[in-house]
């Protein structure tokens, strides 16, 4: 049974999309669309931009959607998902290509977001790190006992797969948190290079900003399941999907449970629709019975 997943933040790269925008005439299309929408040409940050251009948070999430949603569509009969999921951004991606949300409202939804988020990354220091090698309910304890010390918040954020989960919240708890994870045990605790503590409670105004926007917006029933990063599970219902994506902000992303629930209903093919490969490497760790690969 095949399913459909889409990368979040951090998979971009200087020319992603630039082969499609050449090659298909609906890619170019759909890129040029997205250029009238954000008012700005986003096609050529994103093919010919510097590093640093692309890392700019109103750019890097509409361009690692943009990539996603436009690979998947471009397949044409070949996209044929039973499921699908996104990790984090991803999840809007999801959403666009199994015909949940317009191609319009989904780009201009995932631009609200990520200048919601630079917001709040600008109003609170905070940050994320990864713990390599240490099982979720350990870091879930400590993380808990360090929120109680008064140094500020920090969660569990991402759970990607066995042995890693990133955690997120103030800078100073954060810290403390990455020494008492260390010396449970973990392997490593490596800060990340992010602007805030995304999928924690810091991030509650953007989440109260994005929520009117979600809330506006005409969400449909998706041609087939998607597993929300909320609870890990299968929703088709649009006032359900409505509500996890707004949930979203500030809760972690069950990203591990998510790819286990999909596994459970029947997914043994994994296709990753968008820029790198790292949703492929944290399927590979969560179950290698299944086949997990790129666009083909």
């Amino acid at each position: 049974m095949k399913a459909f997943v889409f990368p979040g933040q951090g998979a971009q790269f200087v020319g992603m999309g630039k082969d499609l925008y050449d090659t298909n005439p609906l890619a170019k299309e759909l890129f040029e669309k997205a250029n009238d929408i954000l008012g700005y040409r986003i096609t050529d940050i994103m093919f010919e931009g510097t590093d640093e251009e692309l890392k700019q948070t109103k750019v890097t999430q509409p361009a690692v959607f943009l990539h996603s949603v436009i690979s998947a569509l471009c397949m044409g009969d070949a996209f044929q998902p039973a499921m699908a999921a996104g990790h984090s951004l991803g999840e809007f991606s999801a959403l666009v290509a199994a015909g949940a949300l317009s191609f319009e409202d989904g780009l201009k939804l995932v631009y609200a977001r990520a200048m919601a988020m630079q917001k709040a990354c600008e109003a609170q220091p905070s940050t994320m790190a990864a713990i390599i090698a240490l099982p979720f309910d350990k870091i879930e304890e400590v993380c808990a006992e360090v929120s109680k010390m008064g140094k500020g918040v920090v969660v569990p954020a991402n759970y990607n797969c066995p042995g890693q989960l990133v955690i997120s919240g103030n800078i100073e708890a954060i810290d403390e948190a990455c020494e008492q994870l260390k010396a449970a045990g973990a392997k490593r605790a490596l800060p990340l290079k992010v602007g805030g503590a995304f999928h924690s409670p810091l991030m509650q105004p953007a989440k109260d900003e994005l929520q009117a926007a979600i809330e506006k917006t005409d969400i449909k029933a998706p041609k087939c399941p998607v597993y929300q990063n909320v609870d890990g599970k299968p929703h088709t219902d649009p006032a359900e999907i409505k509500a996890n994506l707004i949930a979203q902000l500030t809760a972690s992303v069950r990203w591990a449970q998510s790819v286990e629930n999909m596994i459970a209903d029947g997914a043994d093919d994994f296709t990753e629709c968008g820029p790198g490969k790292a949703l492929q490497g944290m399927i590979a760790k969560i179950n290698k019975e299944v086949a997990a690969h790129g666009i083909e």
